[in-house]
C-alpha cells in the first residue's frame, strides 16, 4: 500500500489533489452528521446564530476556499506537503459550499426539503471528477493516436458532451469528459423525456418516440433514482419537509 501510495500518488505529483478528495469526503460526511444531530436536537449541537441570524455553514465554506485558494498560490511552487495541505483547505470549504449548493442555486433555505437533494448531487459530481482525475484521466483529452487535428477532437467532444447533457443524461455527460465512448452513446441514444431535447424536437412532433422515452424511464431509471435517494437518504438524511418554492417567485 505504500509503494502504491509513493509511486502513483507522491510520485505523480497527486498528493494535492489526493488531500483534496479526502478532505471533500470527510468534511461532507462529518458536515451532515452535525446538521443531523442538530436536526434531531442531540446535546449541544446546535445551529450557529449571531442575535436573530442564523450563519450557515456555506459562510464558513466560502471564507475557507478563499484561504486554501490563495495559500495554494502562494506555496504552490515551494513545496508539494504545502501545496496538499492548501488543497485540504479547499477540499474543507468545498464540501461546506457544496453541502449547501441548493441555497445558493434557488436562493432560499431548501436544505431538507425535495431541492435539497442538489445539494448532495453536486457533492457527488464534485466527488466523482476528482476521483476520475485522481486515477490519471483528463476531460477532453485529444491524443487517441489518430491523424485528425487535436483542437477538432476537442471541439467534437464538447459537442456530444453538450448533446448528451440537454438530452438529461447528466451522469453520463460528466464521465463522458474522461471517457469520450459514453458521449458517442449518450448522444446518439434517446433522450429522456423531461429534458430539453425532448421538449425541443419530439414531446410534441412524436408521441411514439415520447413514449418509448417514458417506458425507458419507468422500467430503467426510475429503480435507479430510487436507489440513489436511498443512499443518499441514508448518508446525508431524509429531505422531507414540505417544499417553500413552489408557488414563489423572488421579487
Amino acid at each position: 500500500m505504500g509503494n502504491w501510495f509513493q509511486q502513483s500518488i507522491i510520485a505523480t505529483g497527486r498528493l494535492p489533489l489526493f488531500c483534496y478528495f479526502v478532505a471533500l469526503i470527510v468534511s461532507f460526511i462529518a458536515t451532515r452528521i452535525n446538521v443531523r444531530l442538530i436536526r434531531a436536537k442531540v446535546g449541544w449541537f446546535r445551529d450557529v446564530n449571531v442575535g436573530e441570524m442564523h450563519i450557515h455553514h456555506v459562510v464558513f465554506g466560502v471564507v475557507l476556499m478563499l484561504v486554501g485558494g490563495v495559500s495554494g498560490l502562494i506555496v504552490s511552487s515551494a513545496s508539494q506537503v504545502g501545496y496538499a495541505a492548501a488543497a485540504s483547505i479547499f477540499g474543507i470549504g468545498s464540501a461546506l459550499v457544496l453541502d449547501e449548493f441548493a441555497l445558493i442555486l434557488h436562493l432560499h433555505d431548501v436544505y431538507w426539503e425535495e431541492e435539497g437533494r442538489t445539494s448532495v448531487d453536486a457533492v457527488f459530481v464534485a466527488v466523482a471528477v476528482a476521483g476520475l482525475l485522481l486515477t490519471g484521466l483528463r476531460p477532453l483529452t485529444w491524443d487517441y493516436g489518430t491523424p485528425v487535428n487535436p483542437a477538432l477532437l476537442i471541439v467534437a467532444n464538447l459537442a456530444l458532451a453538450v448533446v448528451t447533457l440537454l438530452k438529461g443524461k447528466i451522469w453520463t455527460g460528466l464521465v463522458g469528459l474522461f471517457v469520450p465512448v459514453l458521449l458517442v452513446v449518450g448522444a446518439v441514444r434517446l433522450a429522456r423525456p423531461g429534458s430539453p431535447w425532448a421538449h425541443w424536437f419530439f414531446a410534441r412532433r412524436s408521441p411514439r418516440k415520447m413514449a418509448k422515452a417514458v417506458h425507458r424511464e419507468e422500467r430503467w431509471r426510475r429503480p435507479a433514482i430510487t436507489a440513489k435517494i436511498a443512499f443518499q437518504e441514508f448518508l446525508s438524511g431524509r429531505h422531507d419537509l414540505p417544499s417553500t418554492r413552489r408557488g414563489r417567485r423572488l421579487p
